[in-house]
């Protein structure tokens, strides 16, 4: 498929929107490898991001990347530790070793974009897809607990140093400034520039949006 099969078509907006992500697919291919050479960082830009320290080198290396990333223009960057925060057992072990892998890593990042003007347009979220409840599971673990848990941002239109909302006194549900995932989502999409009310659309009867028709703007954290 090329720009003759769409001449001869007339217009078509599937082939041009098949065109156009292939061709967005061989730009990536071709900015990539430049992209993924760290080499050509400085020993203290590694040094901040941890790298070559056994703890820290790996999730360093991710973090390092997405602020490549994000300096190349790339408009969504996901870092993920896998499942290793979802621990049933051993929890102090495990989240003592998962804390020390990540938290210096992240603060690089965070004073990485900062430090290349980066950060103002560049929205960070720190999150997973729930929380733990307070009591113990099986002695010394915990269970997911999804009606309390922590989420924070950084940069690209947030304001700093706020902490909104809080649980009971046991840490097992959100009961002041709650934000429903709804409401992360509406305000995740505002920063980002879009309206997720202009975002509905009618099917089989009902309306349908990112936010599932639900979700306000938690106007109290915006800068």
């Amino acid at each position: 498929m090329n720009r003759n099969h769409l001449a001869r078509a007339q217009r078509d907006p599937n082939i041009e929107g098949l065109i156009e992500s292939f061709e967005l697919a061989f730009r990536m291919q071709s900015e990539a490898p430049d992209l993924m050479r760290l080499e050509e960082e400085s020993p203290a830009t590694k040094a901040l991001y941890g790298i070559g320290e056994k703890e820290t080198d790996d999730f360093g290396r991710s973090c390092l990347l997405a602020r490549r990333f994000a300096e190349a223009g790339v408009r969504y960057i996901q870092v993920s530790t896998g499942y290793k925060w979802d621990q049933h057992k051993d929890l102090v072990d495990g989240h003592n070793k998962i804390a020390r892998a990540t938290d210096r890593p992240i603060a690089g990042l965070l004073k990485d974009l900062k430090g290349r003007g980066l950060l103002d347009d560049t929205l960070v979220l720190w999150g997973a897809e729930f929380g733990r409840t307070p009591f113990a599971e099986n002695e010394n673990g915990r269970d997911h607990n999804p009606q309390g848990y922590t989420m924070w941002m950084a940069g690209g239109g947030v304001r700093g140093g706020l902490a909104h909302g809080a649980t009971d006194d046991y840490g097992r549900h959100a009961v002041t400034d709650r934000v429903h995932i709804h409401d992360l989502h509406a305000t995740l999409l505002h920063l980002l520039g879009l309206d997720h009310e202009r975002l509905t659309y009618r099917y089989s009867g009902r309306d349908f949006r990112l936010t599932d028709v639900h979700g306000k703007v938690v106007g109290q954290i915006l800068a």
